[in-house]
C-alpha cells in the first residue's frame, strides 16, 4: 500500500505547498529569533533543546562566542531524527518535511546574523513576547502543516514511542515537549522559564488550529420541535440552507420525534433561535461549534483537496 500519493513535481498544488513551507518557516524563525530565544524560553521541540544548548555554550567555542547557533543545532538534531523516523515508521515525511526544518534552521541563523545584537529581544516584556512568539510560531507551523509536511523533531520521537507503546500520540507529544521544558528548568534554574514555556506551547497549539481550520467558524444545530415543518421552511427558503432529518424517540415519553440537523453562520443562529422561540418556546436546540465544514454551500471538498 502506498503511503504517499504520487503527484507531479510541477503541479499547482505542489507549488503552493512549497510557498507555504517557505513562508511558514520564515514566520516561525521570526517568532523564535525576536520573541522566544532572547528570553531563554524553551517551548519544547528540537529548537527548545537548541535554545538550551545555545546559552550553555556561550564562550565555550572561539568561533561561536555567542554559543552554538540555534538553527544549526536544531538542524543537527532533526537530520538523525528524520532518518530514524523513515527507518522505523516508513516514508511518511518526504522531502517537504526535510525542506521545512532545513529552511527553518537557515532562516533562524540568517535572521540572527543580520541583527545588530542577535540575542536581543524585540520587547522586554516576557509575557508579551510569549504571546506574539507563540502566535507567530503557531502560524508558521500551521502553514507548514497545510502543505502536508510535519515539523519533525519531537513529533517524530512521539510517533516512534507511540508505535511501541500504543499510547495516544497527542499525549506523548505533550510528554515529550514537557520533558524538554524541564530540561530548560534544570539548565537555567529559573521556575519562570517552564511556566512561560508551557504558555507558549498552549498559544502555539491554538494558533496552529486557527491557521489550519480558519477563523470563520459556523455553528451546527440539532433541533427537536413539534413545529419542525415550519422550521424546515425557514431554513430552506429564508436562510437558504440545507439540513437533514433524523428519526428519534423521546426517552421519557417514547414519543416519535423529527430531529433537524443543519449548519448555519453565527448570525443565522440568532435569527433561527428567535424564529423557533416565536413558534415553539418548548423546542430543544443544541448549538455546537464547528471548525471546518466541507460540502455544498460551504467550502468545496474538491477545491480543498485537488490543485
Amino acid at each position: 500500500m502506498k503511503l504517499i500519493p504520487k503527484e507531479s513535481i510541477f503541479s499547482a498544488r505542489n507549488f503552493r505547498d512549497y510557498i507555504f513551507i517557505v513562508v511558514g518557516a520564515f514566520i516561525l524563525a521570526v517568532g523564535f529569533v525576536y520573541f522566544i530565544s532572547p528570553h531563554r524560553i524553551v517551548p519544547g521541540g528540537v529548537y527548545g533543546i537548541a535554545i538550551v544548548v545555545h546559552y550553555l555554550t556561550q564562550g565555550v567555542f572561539p568561533f561561536w562566542p555567542e554559543g552554538i547557533p540555534i538553527g544549526l543545532f536544531g538542524l543537527v538534531l532533526n537530520i538523525p531524527l528524520t532518518y530514524a523516523g523513515i527507518k522505523i515508521l516508513g516514508p511518511k515525511f518526504g522531502i517537504k518535511t526535510i525542506a521545512g526544518f532545513v529552511l527553518s534552521s537557515v532562516f533562524m541563523d540568517g535572521i540572527t546574523m543580520l541583527r545588530e545584537v542577535g540575542d536581543a529581544p524585540l520587547v522586554d516584556d516576557v509575557l508579551l513576547s510569549c504571546v506574539f512568539g507563540g502566535v507567530l510560531i503557531g502560524f508558521g507551523l500551521g502553514l507548514i502543516f497545510k502543505s502536508r509536511a510535519t515539523s519533525g523533531g519531537s513529533d517524530i520521537i512521539a510517533m516512534i514511542i507511540a508505535k511501541y507503546t500504543n499510547r495516544q500520540l497527542g499525549q506523548l507529544m505533550i510528554y515529550v515537549d514537557s520533558a524538554i521544558v524541564l530540561i530548560g528548568l534544570a539548565a537555567f534554574q529559573d521556575w519562570k522559564i517552564p511556566l512561560y514555556s508551557w504558555l507558549v506551547i498552549y498559544i502555539t497549539g491554538k494558533a496552529i488550529d486557527a491557521t489550519i481550520e480558519g477563523s470563520g467558524y459556523n455553528k451546527a444545530l440539532f433541533i427537536i420541535s413539534k413545529e419542525h415543518d415550519k422550521i424546515k421552511e425557514k431554513i430552506l427558503f429564508d436562510l437558504e440552507r440545507g439540513g437533514t432529518y433524523f428519526n428519534g424517540k423521546g426517552m421519557f415519553t417514547n414519543e416519535e420525534k423529527q430531529i433537524i440537523y443543519t449548519v448555519v453562520s453565527r448570525r443565522e443562529v440568532a435569527i433561527l433561535e428567535q424564529y423557533i422561540h416565536s413558534i415553539d418556546p418548548e423546542a430543544f436546540i443544541t448549538v455546537m461549534d464547528t471548525s471546518e465544514i466541507l460540502g455544498e454551500g460551504f467550502q468545496s471538498l474538491k477545491h480543498k483537496i485537488e490543485p
